[in-house]
């Protein structure tokens, strides 16, 4: 469940004109904090990206899913689903108890580096190395 502060910074980006992914960088945000204050951890940066980009469409923030070739169809599909609960095209449902307990047992056994100023400024410049390339 997203803090409502990151949910009226969101709203409020949005509200000035920002783009979406502006807002959603809220709740990466959000998500690197709680790595960093070891409420779970994260496997990857990447992964902790994942999580709070998931968030935010779920939040209702419209931030389009990857198109086909992006990313897996796996993670299109999820993102999919997130973005049409949040959209309101899709009813939210509770994730079983026994897969929520597991899932975040396994984020709860990952470590905190994933957070760490190195690891998310080496992911930032891997991603910013790929933008520039498809120039």
């Amino acid at each position: 469940m997203p803090e409502k502060a990151t949910e009226r910074r969101a709203k409020a980006a949005l509200r000035r004109g920002k783009k979406p992914t502006t807002a959603a960088g809220e709740y990466v945000r959000e998500e690197i904090e709680h790595v960093r204050r070891g409420k779970h951890g994260a496997r990857s940066t990447k992964q902790a990206i994942a999580i709070g980009l998931s968030k935010a469409r779920r939040a209702g923030i419209p931030l389009k899913p990857p198109k086909k070739g992006q990313a897996s169809r796996r993670t299109r599909r999820s993102a999919e689903a997130a973005y049409e609960v949040g959209q309101r095209k899709r009813k939210p449902r509770a994730p079983s108890r026994r897969r929520s307990t597991a899932s975040k047992g396994a984020l709860e056994r990952e470590g905190k580096s994933a957070a760490s100023r190195r690891a998310l400024s080496s992911q930032a410049r891997r991603s910013a190395s790929r933008r520039r390339s498809r120039r």
